[in-house]
């Protein structure tokens, strides 16, 4: 899409995606590791630790492919926009990673005001859609490859069945076998030599004059860049309370720091994707991983994309073989969700579900429609027209591209508001309104304007006013409940 050749690809971003990842997850297994020894166990599980791959897909639609088009409507060629795209990338990851590492101060504040049904409520709405049921199609798609590696891994961790091998390992050897066996992989010479030919050895640079360069995209991009890098600081605490759920409880500010650093070597070693404490700790828990899977996994990935060997992986293995495990942990996750929190909070957990599947029929939606071919350079979306013709079905689109804006945040902030209602704390509900009404009022969450080719964050004053005060009349109802709340406590 971006037209980046094999030099910058293998040159240049994958030995820093390299170094980002060894650097990352070597300290989290020495943390693990570290903790592990303080509290005599032995059984601790390193945080898990890659690519943000909601900030990979923002930056490359939403950052490098217009920087690419304007430089290309400029007159300059298409080799020199995919360098200037490039440039811009590395930017947008630096902007991340600050944010990242500013956020490590008040992170762990912020997890202490958070119900724990607000946390894991809202990984499990991403889990259940942007993982589960993509997955899930992908299965039922391909039944024949992907319904038995499914069935090995539902009989070794949900039915304690013992192959003889660990059941992931078996599951993708099993998908990978039944791919070749029914064509859905297929030898071709060619794409086989195409794989081979990026194979040698790419050490990690500083690539700071570049990010100096394109320094003015952080300005002109920053309703993108910001909204990522809050995405990935509350993705993180998220994260870190699900392990703790697990029963592994990390320290906040310097996990949070951890994923800044990393980020910021991402980024001046030539890395456009930020990186993060990703979903699924308790799926890998469950599986017997502890602390050597995450330096093993560091050190596996480096080489990979050190020596240029990641196009014989991927042309070898396709996703159908690995798929089943990564459905099996978005499983994991939404139990968690109910099973980690008080019975009383179900609800609420329901209600932190529902924005991550509105965000995700956003999604399907808006790909539908470039599918029939809307919302593509040559035929732009018509909102008006859209918008109208989806309500004849029933179906308020406006509704889900709002949700799909700042849904960790405001996925959050419903679980909340629902678990401080249940508590009969309505004062603090009232507080949480508040906060989405602020929130909203300068457009982080709700608020989209619309693109030629999709919706995008809207930031700046105003920008979600509808919404805004929406909240903030509910936090005027909430702060009326809870002075009828003390009233009648004290007339009882």
């Amino acid at each position: 899409m971006l037209g980046f050749g094999v030099d910058l690809v293998y040159g240049r971003i994958l030995p820093g995606v390299a170094l980002s990842l060894i650097v990352g997850n070597v300290y989290y297994s020495w943390l693990a590791y570290r903790l592990g020894q303080r509290e005599q166990r032995d059984d601790l599980t390193a945080l898990p630790y890659g690519i943000n791959t909601v900030s990979l897909f923002a930056y490359l639609f939403l950052v490098m492919l217009p920087v690419k088009l304007d430089a290309i409507a400029q007159g300059i060629p298409s080799s020199q926009a995919a360098e200037i795209a490039w440039q811009a990338g590395l930017v947008a990851c630096l902007g991340s990673g600050l944010i990242e590492l500013g956020g490590a101060w008040i992170g762990h504040r912020l997890r202490v005001l958070a119900p724990r049904a607000a946390m894991l409520s809202t990984l499990g709405g991403i889990a259940l859609t942007f993982i589960a049921i993509g997955f899930l199609l992908r299965t039922f798609a391909n039944p024949i490859v992907g319904l038995v590696p499914l069935g090995v891994i539902l009989l070794t961790y949900f039915g304690q069945v013992n192959f003889g091998i660990p059941g992931g390992l078996l599951s993708v050897l099993l998908g990978i076998a039944l791919a070749w066996i029914t064509g859905l992989v297929q030898w071709d010479s060619a794409l086989f030599e195409q794989a081979l030919q990026p194979l040698g050895l790419y050490l990690p640079k500083l690539w700071i004059g570049a990010i100096w360069q394109q320094g003015t995209v952080l300005g002109r991009y920053f309703s993108i860049i910001l909204p990522m890098g809050l995405f990935n600081l509350v993705g993180s605490l998220q994260n870190l309370e699900s392990a703790e759920a697990a029963g592994d409880r990390y320290p906040t500010a310097t996990c949070l720091a951890a994923n800044g650093i990393g980020t910021l070597v991402a980024a001046v070693c030539g890395s456009c994707f930020p990186t993060t404490i990703y979903i699924g700790h308790p799926g890998w828990k469950e599986m017997g991983a502890r602390v050597g899977y995450s330096w093993l996994n560091g050190l596996v990935i480096g080489s990979l994309c050190l020596t240029g060997a990641l196009g014989i992986i991927t042309y070898l293995v396709p996703i159908e073989a690995g798929m089943a495990v990564v459905l099996w942990i978005g499983i994991v996750i939404v139990a968690q969700s109910f099973t980690a929190t008080p019975v009383a909070h179900a609800p609420a957990v329901v209600v932190g579900l529902l924005p991550g599947i509105g965000a995700w029929g956003a999604l399907i939606a808006k790909n539908s429609l470039r599918v029939a071919g809307v919302g593509i350079p040559n035929q732009p979306f018509e909102p008006e027209a859209l918008v109208a013709n989806f309500k004849l079905s029933d179906t308020y689109i406006e509704g889900a591209l709002a949700l799909e804006q700042g849904v960790i945040l405001s996925a959050m902030i419903l679980a909340a508001i629902t678990v401080y209602i249940i508590e009969q704390q309505f004062g603090l509900a009232a507080l949480w309104a508040i906060a989405a009404a602020i929130l909203a009022w300068i457009g982080l969450i709700h608020s989209f304007a619309w693109t030629p080719t999709d919706t995008v964050v809207q930031l700046g004053w105003g920008a979600g006013r509808e919404w805004a005060i929406s909240y903030a009349l509910l936090a005027i109802l909430f702060g009326f409940a809870a002075w009828q709340s003390r009233r009648h406590k004290k007339l009882s």
